[in-house]
C-alpha cells in the first residue's frame, strides 16, 4: 500500500515513515502542503496521512483543493489541535479519520486497516483465498492451517493480491504498491517476489497472465 506522509516535524516525519515501512508499507515523505500538491498529482496514493500545521500550504486548504477536485483518495488527519472544533472541522472538511498527537503506531495500523477494510467492502479481518489464510494486523500467513513465514516485501505483496482476488494486478502496479521513492528496487524485484511465495504456498499460488500481470490463484 503506498502512503503520503504530509509532515513538517522531522522527529516525527522519520518515526512513521520507518515504523510503518517495517510493516510493509510503501511510504513518501514530504514537510510542506505545497510539496504535498505536486506528489499527488501522480495519483499513486491509496492514503494521506496529513498534519495540519504545514508550512506554505496548511492541510485543511490541502484537504478541502483534494475534495473539490473530487479526489476520494482516504486521509487521516494526524495532528496535535485536539478540540472538539478542530476535530469536526477536520471530519467536516473530508477526512476519513482524525487522530490527535502523540499517538501509537498501533493505533494508526489499527486505523489504516479499518479504512482498507471500508474501501473494499467488507467486514471481517482475515482475508481468505481458498486454503490461504491472512492476518492483515498480526502479519501472518496460514496454509491449510499451517503459519507460514513470509518476508515484510512478501507479505506486502501478498496482501495486495488478497485485497483484490478477481483483479490482474501488473507488476508496475505492484512496485508503486510496495517500493517508495527512495528505496531501491532491482528490475526484477517482483518476479522474485512472487517465486519466494511460489515456494512456500505452492505454484499455483500466484496466477500469471503474461504481459499483464499477477492475481491470487485457486490455492485448495
Amino acid at each position: 500500500m503506498r502512503v503520503l506522509l504530509v509532515e513538517d516535524d522531522p522527529l516525527i516525519g522519520n518515526g512513521l515513515q520507518i515504523g510503518l515501512r517495517q510493516e510493509g508499507f510503501a511510504v513518501d515523505w514530504v514537510q510542506d502542503g505545497h510539496a504535498a500538491s505536486l506528489a499527488l498529482k501522480n495519483g499513486v496514493y491509496e492514503l494521506i496521512l496529513l498534519d495540519l500545521g504545514l508550512p506554505k500550504q496548511d492541510g485543511l486548504s490541502l484537504l478541502d483543493k483534494l475534495r473539490q477536485q473530487k479526489d476520494t483518495t482516504p486521509v487521516i488527519i494526524i495532528t496535535a489541535r485536539n478540540t472538539v472544533t478542530d476535530r469536526v472541522s477536520g471530519l467536516d472538511g473530508g477526512a476519513d479519520d482524525y487522530l490527535v498527537k502523540p499517538f501509537a503506531l498501533e493505533e494508526l495500523l489499527a486505523r489504516i486497516r479499518v479504512i482498507v477494510r471500508r474501501q473494499s467492502g467488507r467486514a471481517q479481518t482475515i482475508l481468505e483465498a481458498g486454503a490461504l489464510k491472512l492476518d492483515p494486523a498480526q502479519h501472518r500467513v496460514w496454509l491449510h492451517d499451517t503459519e507460514v513465514f513470509v518476508t515484510v516485501k512478501e507479505f506486502a505483496l501478498l496482501h495486495e493480491l488478497m485485497r483484490e482476488p478477481e483483479t490482474l494486478i501488473s507488476r508496475e502496479k505492484l512496485e508503486e504498491k510496495l517500493y517508495g521513492w527512495d528505496e531501491e528496487i532491482e528490475s526484477n524485484a517482483i518476479q522474485v517476489h512472487v517465486y519466494n511465495l511460489r515456494q512456500k504456498l505452492g505454484a499455483k499460488a500466484i496466477h500469471t497472465v503474461r504481459g499483464v500481470g499477477y492475481r491470487i490463484g485457486e490455492i485448495e
